[in-house]
């Protein structure tokens, strides 16, 4: 998909998380091609990195590049009865009661509950135990 971003910024291979527009984004007549295109909370990572400049009110230099993204991919802990690569799985976060250490991996970023996702890659188990008992598998997920 196509959107905008800083030309500071507008590097193949960055990732960055979409929170929105800015107030004054609301007026701009690039509003549909930067920000309509894109999900509030999603990761992305930009693949192409096209010559086309525009102005841009918020961005440092006020300037911003056209570029081409997709959603990134996202590690996360599940159950690792799901984990099977290449299976869809709507995500729902394992339980657990207690502040564990791999918080970050269960709920990550850019990930809701209820999402449809495509196991891409089963990096293995986690040497973390639960404790709750589930055995967990660090996967690579896509949103889809």
């Amino acid at each position: 998909m196509i959107t905008l971003i800083g030309t500071n910024l507008a590097q193949k291979g960055l990732e960055f998380v979409h929170y929105g527009g800015a107030p004054s984004c609301m007026k701009c007549r690039f509003k549909n091609t930067c920000i309509d295109t894109l999900e509030e909370g999603r990761i992305y990572q930009i693949k192409e990195v096209k010559e086309t400049q525009h102005p841009c009110l918020i961005h440092e230099g006020g300037k911003v590049k056209v570029v081409v993204v997709e959603k990134s991919p996202i590690l996360v802990l599940i159950d690792s009865k799901t984990a099977f690569e290449g299976s869809n799985i709507l995500f729902k976060p394992v339980e657990c009661d207690n502040s564990c250490i791999d918080q970050e991996l269960r709920t990550p970023e850019g990930l809701y509950e209820g999402d449809r996702c495509k196991i891409i890659k089963n990096l293995g188990k986690s040497q973390i135990k639960c404790f709750n008992g589930t055995n967990l598998s660090l996967v690579l997920l896509e949103v889809v």
